[in-house]
């Protein structure tokens, strides 16, 4: 009888611990419980604020940083993070791409999704501009969440989001994240090969697994296209690289993002 009362005590403290913890959950100073998507200002650091000087001479104070967690998100715990980048096109903000394009799958697969912005289109969309916005949400998390500039990150990108990434990953390299996994959608230009070889990195940075995906009937980025690119990388020197196609056209396939997300974790 006492062993069942003390394990009934056991069950119910860990859950109390779980209630707790989750109802003190903040990013940003933002209340919210694990599964939901977040909104919120954050500082932009005076070296985010020059980075974004070359977009525009009116510089904002704040950036608009989104995040997206499991519904078991315990930043107790260690988790994956996959920040993400979008098209300039048609005044495409990285937030509209975490919700469309990545939010359910990443979550299904235990990750922490994050994006950020001004709290419009920039004047002019530089890799300043997106370089600021992003990395003041990455303040944002680590800030929020002690411990959390150690998570492992991947980024994506579809498009020209893809070479947004592909020119942003040495930025954020540099700055210590902990960069596991580049998934790359819908590509027409090899600029990863380019920022890697402008930014004299090492050959540690050669190392990142990077994951192509592309549509048979993509008209944007041929398929083709992206063959070569893939080739291209490969002799740049990345050691883990990984080209695949599917049936459809210029578009981010929910499959290949799993498939990415579940290959980043076992390499």
């Amino acid at each position: 009888m006492k062993m069942l009362r003390l394990s009934a005590v056991v069950v119910l403290g860990t859950s109390l611990l779980a209630t707790v913890a989750a109802a003190d959950l903040r990013f940003a100073g933002r209340p919210f419980s694990p599964g939901q998507t977040v909104t919120a200002s954050v500082p932009l650091s005076p070296q985010e604020k020059s980075y974004a000087s070359n977009a525009t001479n009116q510089v904002p104070d704040t950036a608009i940083a989104v995040i997206a967690t499991p519904r078991t998100f315990d930043p107790r715990k260690t988790w994956p993070v996959l920040v993400v980048f979008s098209t300039s096109n048609f005044d495409r903000l990285n937030r509209d791409d975490l919700v469309q394009f990545y939010r359910d799958a990443a979550l299904s697969e235990g990750w922490v999704v994050i994006a950020g912005d001004g709290r419009g289109s920039a004047p002019n969309d530089t890799n300043g501009w997106r370089a600021a916005m992003t990395l003041a949400a990455l303040d944002a998390l680590h800030k929020s969440f002690p411990g959390s500039d150690q998570w492992p990150v991947a980024l994506a990108g579809f498009s020209g989001g893809a070479k947004r990434a592909s020119l942003l990953a040495p930025v954020l390299y540099l700055k210590g994240c902990r960069l596991f996994g580049m998934y790359l959608t819908g590509m027409n230009q090899n600029v990863l090969s380019v920022s890697y070889k402008k930014s004299q990195l090492g050959p540690a940075f050669l190392r990142i697994p990077i994951f192509i995906s592309s549509g048979t009937n993509d008209s944007i980025a041929p398929v083709g296209r992206a063959r070569e690119i893939t080739d291209e990388i490969r002799l740049t020197g990345f050691q883990s690289v990984r080209f695949e196609t599917f049936a459809g056209g210029h578009a981010v396939k929910n499959e290949h993002t799993i498939k990415a997300l579940r290959w980043f974790r076992r390499l």
